[in-house]
């Protein structure tokens, strides 16, 4: 029986790593690619030599992690960095079955006999593919604290890193989320359609982008809810046709027919799956536990353990609920629940328009979901009192009070209908906020109701500004202002 030889092995990572070659490039396949907005930001921190940690890149599947990757060798190679001292291998291929990472560093140091692997970066992709994988980066990381070592893994990774603790202190972790609004327009070439206002601005914050066509721009809008997460989906009408062979059986289901069972040894993958379609189908909606029972058929503390599985899975985000004293309540049992991307429930249950009874709650899902990466997504929360008849969408809490509120809407009756308004305003005038904000469809001005300057902006346009100024690692915050982040 033959095994495979190192020196097939060696063949292998050569074919990997095309700029030891002749032209110092990644191939033309990545380089021609549009790259994501985060590659500056990841960038930096894979040439952060102060701390010994390796970076540690999770998202879901199809996000572009291993383009990124390639761009990223890219930059470093454009910086002067020698391309035999940047190694890649992708872990998923079938050669390296059995491989540890501590062997496939050997076979490297054989491509180059003598060369100190000092100022080396050593990129290791689809690192799941690996058991205990977190585990041998951690000892590599204590042996060669001259490397940069960069992994990138997606849900049943990140699930591994929630489960075991073993790389605290030692890997520095990355989240790339779907596509924002913002990178949407980017790559479709787009991206004209927005302008950014003037940095002056009367009461010290800055200020929203304008649109030259909103009309277009919501058309676009629209079209990121249902097929914008994944940067192959914009370019494929094959894949927009059939979202759900493309997402839901490529990307949904692989997560949950294979990573989150594999992980926590769940046997009844049908319960998880029908849990799952049904916060799908109520993503935006309050729900709870009880409420979740009843529907899917779902004891409540297993319910508990399946959220915390697809949130960690990348699959879901939670925001908890606050009084109208922004109070938490000490037990959670009331909570909105998020798809991470707005395009899985076009897979799931079909494509929307502009004037479905849904675009309300999945204008607040595409919202949420530009949030997933900023700072201040953990002090995001939605108030709601008396019996659920009062509710504020959206809530940032700064220093345990709320910072500034607004409410997320896909229609244009409230711009002229503020006294509709008064749960936003009765909250913002308790804690003593002088403004809030308000989306709309294609509306925008001031108005003054109860003594509450309300802005009202487009949702597309306060959409793509949360996702560009996240992505820009702006300070997004000062405090009891900035409700556009």
């Amino acid at each position: 029986m033959k095994i495979i030889s190192d020196t097939e092995i060696i063949t292998k990572i050569k074919l990997e790593n095309p700029w030891w070659g002749d032209s110092a490039s990644v191939s033309d396949f990545y380089r021609d690619m549009h790259p994501r907005a985060y590659l500056d930001g990841i960038f930096q921190l894979i040439k952060e030599q102060r701390v010994n940690r390796a970076l540690v890149l999770m998202g879901p599947r199809r996000v572009g992690k291993t383009v990124l990757l390639h761009h990223a060798v890219q930059k470093l190679i454009g910086e002067g960095i020698d391309p035999r001292k940047i190694c890649y291998v992708s872990i998923d291929a079938p050669i390296y079955t059995g491989c540890s990472l501590e062997h496939l560093i050997e076979l490297y140091r054989k491509v180059f006999a003598g060369q100190s692997l000092d100022g080396t970066y050593i990129y290791f992709d689809e690192i799941q593919y690996l058991k205990n994988w977190e585990i041998h980066l951690k000892k590599l990381v204590d042996d060669y604290k001259n490397v940069k070592f960069v992994v990138s893994g997606s849900a049943a990774a990140a699930l591994r890193l929630k489960s075991i603790e073993s790389g605290a202190g030692r890997f520095t972790n990355f989240y790339l989320p779907p596509l924002t609004f913002y990178e949407y327009l980017q790559l479709l070439g787009k991206q004209s359609l927005v302008t950014s206002e003037p940095s002056e601005s009367p009461l010290g914050r800055r200020p929203f982008s304008t649109s030259s066509d909103i009309v277009e721009l919501n058309k676009e809008f629209v079209n990121y809810l249902n097929y914008g997460g994944y940067p192959e989906a914009l370019f494929s009408e094959a894949i927009k046709g059939d979202q759900q062979r493309y997402i839901k059986s490529d990307i949904i289901d692989k997560v949950l027919l294979k990573d989150i069972p594999g992980l926590y040894g769940i046997h009844d993958i049908q319960e998880l799956n029908r849990l799952f379609t049904m916060l799908a189908l109520n993503s935006g909606f309050e729900l709870s536990l009880d409420k979740l029972s009843v529907g899917s058929g779902v004891a409540k503390n297993t319910i508990k353990r399946y959220l915390e599985y697809l949130e960690a899975a990348f699959l879901i985000a939670i925001l908890h609920r606050i009084d109208q004293s922004g109070k938490q309540f000490k037990r959670a049992n009331f909570f909105k629940v998020y798809l991470t991307n707005p395009s899985m429930r076009c897979a799931l249950f079909g494509p929307i328009t502009a004037d479905d009874e849904s675009m309300g709650h999945m204008t607040e899902t595409a919202i949420i979901s530009q949030w997933l990466h900023s700072q201040g997504f953990e002090n995001l929360y939605y108030a709601r009192w008396r019996g659920g008849d009062g509710e504020v969408d959206l809530v940032f809490m700064h220093e345990q009070k709320p910072g500034w509120c607004g409410e997320i809407k896909w229609s244009n009756r409230f711009f002229e209908k503020t006294f509709e308004l008064n749960n936003l305003t009765t909250f913002a005038k308790k804690h003593s906020l002088t403004e809030a904000f308000v989306t709309t469809v294609d509306k925008r001005g001031e108005r003054v109701a109860d003594g509450i300057r309300l802005e009202f902006i487009e949702a597309s346009i306060y959409s793509h500004d949360v996702g560009r100024n996240t992505i820009n690692r702006r300070t997004l915050f000062r405090k009891a202002i900035a409700p556009n982040v």
